[in-house]
């Protein structure tokens, strides 16, 4: 997970980012201090004329995850978000395939 603010200025708010891998998970409104985070990742986060700087990752981790959610750490060390209700997972092999062993595992328990 990797939390960045934006920079780019403008006519739009600098809010807050979290992002897996290139998905947005979490955000956090300019002003404000708690995040508001998807049920389902925003897929393929486009930042194309946008600027963007790495910022505290704790912002988004003293705050508590939403109800039905879990963090489970992948095979190469990453950490992503499974949401059990709606069956969810924030790795890249639910991103392409729409399903994903860390799923499957929760189904299974």
């Amino acid at each position: 997970m990797q939390a960045v603010i934006e920079t780019t200025g403008g006519l739009f708010p600098a809010h807050t980012y979290l992002l897996d891998s290139n998905n947005l998970v979490a955000y956090i409104k300019r002003g404000e201090t708690v995040p508001f985070y998807f049920k389902q990742p925003i897929k393929g986060f486009d930042r194309r004329g946008r600027t963007f700087e790495k910022t505290d990752d704790s912002l988004f981790t003293q705050t508590q995850q939403p109800a039905g959610t879990i963090e489970v750490k992948g095979s190469k060390g990453e950490t992503y978000t499974v949401d059990t209700e709606s069956q969810t997972c924030t790795c890249p092999g639910y991103t392409f395939r729409g399903a994903c062993k860390h799923v499957k595992e929760l189904v299974s328990a």
